[in-house]
């Protein structure tokens, strides 16, 4: 259910601190829009810059590609049922390789010959921590250890348990997906 009037205001660029600007400008620049999250979160600027500060942390240092990390953030918004970050990182996964068909059945990754063992582990390490399944069974922390060292499995369950975090943050707002700039 989508609202016709945002539930908190979203900040346009004259209205935030410089900081937040050249965060905006910097999105702006790299994606063509500035995510309505972004722009509600900005009331705190100070929260909006450790969020961004965060975000970029776990999406773009580390070793594991980003397209392995975008994919565990849409699985764990399918289990959300956040249609707003779908929207986007669907649309970041189609930019780096995944195909719609792999995204819209995602749900069935285990039975697909389309993901690699290492990929399905990763989904799962997404399902379980998302469905708050742990503590983790030693069955099921030698299926992540026998793939991931521990430095990627904390990349993994960063990005998933940020993505957690954006998911309840937003539906909870009934949040729109922000269009791309024309």
């Amino acid at each position: 259910m989508q609202t016709t009037t945002p539930r908190i205001s979203r900040l346009g660029r004259n209205e935030v601190t410089a900081e937040t600007g050249d965060i905006y400008d910097r999105y702006m620049q790299q994606r063509g829009n500035v995510p309505n999250m972004f722009r509600t979160v900005a009331h705190r600027p100070e929260i909006f810059q450790t969020m961004i500060a965060h975000f970029e942390a776990v999406l773009h240092t580390g070793t594991l590609p980003v397209k392995l990390k975008e994919l565990a953030i849409v699985r764990t918004s399918q289990l959300n049922h956040c249609g707003y970050c779908l929207a986007s990182h669907s649309r970041i996964c189609k930019k780096l390789g995944w195909n719609d068909d792999q995204l819209i059945h995602l749900a069935d990754y285990a039975e697909r010959a389309d993901f690699t063992h290492a990929e399905k582990v990763a989904l799962r390490l997404a399902e379980w921590m998302t469905r708050n399944e742990g503590p983790l069974t030693e069955e099921q922390w030698q299926q992540v250890r026998e793939v991931y060292s521990e430095g990627e499995v904390v990349e993994l369950m960063a990005a998933v348990g940020l993505f957690n975090y954006f998911n309840r943050f937003n539906n909870l707002l009934d949040m729109e997906a922000t269009a791309p700039a024309s």
